[in-house]
């Protein structure tokens, strides 16, 4: 493959793990600090401090114990979290101006012999009797099965997609994560422990009244629906297509054929899906890649890492401009666009957005992808008894994950919007205890733990 126009083709292939000597010598730079503000910024709590003691003490094992207790996915998560802004943004090295501890990286060198080993890290609890339906084999779901599995239950989780996973297998752009790593995650996971029925639509193939026949609670970890379409004429073009399709795809097909060489891309959108495809395009060889937002560069909703590294690849940015038109003959051939004047902040402290008349100008491009951010399962939800949606489409549920039906939870993008998979593992892995206390008549004490 010919490098990208930029001059320097980087590659799809996620990095190498840390070898045992990269790792030892890493997690003897850790302050192992007693307040450990890495575990904090963790949505899932990981010890961090102590896991990576005990890398250092060569208990590679109790390590993969340590973190796989707190996350199940995490492996992946190694992988696919924002370390940069979470627990490696919390390391207290930041404020010695040294290099931060790569947890991420540690967190993969523990992990990945036990779950890509086939390795078990816990057994099943003694078998309650009860029966959990979980919807949706995304990250959400998994974490709830695997921790009503450990409590003892019976989970049984119902996926619409042929192959599970979630964003995980057909979401997360491929120089961050292969499908292949991601379905060994979930071979593992489900090795533990509980039943999946792949290419089943609860809603048409079962309903959510069936499901409640037929199981004592229900946790809902459906994510969310594709972009809304833009609206603009000639979005019907070959060469349209949502930023999570369009990931989706290249990422089923051979390497080969996922090829874009001589194809000039405009992403729509500025938070990190719209990155993610931008660094896909161009580290799969496109000539040239735009990346169009219609506000300033300070109002982007990705993290500044991962649009640095997208500018650095080579993507151009295009600010303060919306597109009004995509033009061609059966097939995308250019995209016209506006420019915006930015008004008073919001009520989400960001600009208004005007479109200026007289300002059109035009990119010449081959595929448009809009990454405009996701809606729900309006119609979906519309069938389930006594939950609600808010405003922004997203499932109403209160700190323990419950919704207004007693016997349903709900968890991850579809409560929260759509944030990173590790919120969504810590969801599942909340909502299950709930779940466990509910059926048992145990009251928890109210935030969680």
């Amino acid at each position: 493959m010919k490098p990208a126009s930029n001059g320097k083709y980087q590659a799809l292939e996620p990095p190498p793990p840390l070898t045992s000597s990269e790792g030892l010598a890493e997690a003897n730079r850790c302050l192992m600090c007693w307040d450990a503000p890495c575990t904090r910024a963790c949505p899932t709590h990981i010890d961090v401090p102590r896991f990576i003691k005990q890398i250092a003490t060569d208990d590679l094992l109790g390590s993969a114990r340590t973190i796989l207790s707190a996350n199940i996915l995490g492996a992946s998560c190694a992988r696919v979290c924002p370390t940069e802004v979470l627990c490696e943004g919390a390391c207290v090295l930041h404020d010695l101006h040294e290099r931060p501890i790569e947890i991420g990286r540690l967190q993969g060198l523990a992990t990945d012999p036990v779950v890509f080993g086939g390795d078990p890290i816990f057994v099943p609890g003694p078998d309650t009797g009860f029966r959990i339906a979980i919807v949706g084999a995304g990250p959400a779901g998994l974490s709830c099965a695997a921790e009503l599995t450990r409590l003892g239950h019976s989970a049984v989780i119902l996926d619409a997609a042929d192959i599970p996973g979630g964003l995980n297998t057909h979401g997360v752009a491929e120089y961050k994560m292969r499908p292949d790593t991601s379905l060994a995650e979930v071979e593992w996971v489900l090795s533990h422990g509980g039943e999946l029925r792949s290419g089943v639509r609860v809603g048409t193939d079962i309903t959510i009244d069936a499901l409640l026949e037929e199981h004592d609670a229900v946790f809902i970890g459906t994510g969310l629906a594709r972009s809304a379409p833009l609206g603009i004429p000639g979005e019907d073009l070959a060469g349209v297509e949502a930023a999570l399709d369009f990931i989706a795809n290249l990422k089923a097909r051979p390497r080969e054929e996922a090829a874009l060489e001589g194809e000039r891309v405009a992403v729509i959108g500025a938070g990190n899906t719209a990155i993610d495809a931008a660094t896909q395009s161009v580290r799969l060889g496109a000539d040239k890649v735009f990346l169009v937002f219609r506000r300033a560069p300070e109002h982007m909703r990705a993290y500044d890492h991962e649009i640095e590294k997208a500018l650095l690849d080579g993507v151009e940015l295009v600010a303060q401009a919306v597109p009004v038109s995509i033009t061609g003959q059966g097939a995308v051939g250019g995209l016209t666009l506006q420019r915006t004047e930015l008004g008073a902040p919001g009520r989400d402290g960001r600009p208004a957005v005007k479109a200026l008349d007289g300002t059109e100008f035009h990119l010449d491009v081959t595929r448009v992808v809009r990454a405009t951010g996701q809606v729900g399962y309006h119609d979906f939800y519309a069938a389930v008894p006594d939950v609600e949606l808010d405003g922004a489409g997203r499932v109403v549920v209160d700190e323990r994950f419950r919704t207004g039906n007693v016997r349903i939870w709900a968890g991850g993008d579809c409560v929260n919007g759509g944030k990173e998979v590790v919120n969504a593992v810590e969801h599942g892995k909340q909502a299950a205890r709930d779940i466990d206390a509910t059926l048992h008549g145990v009251a928890l004490p109210s935030g969680g733990d």
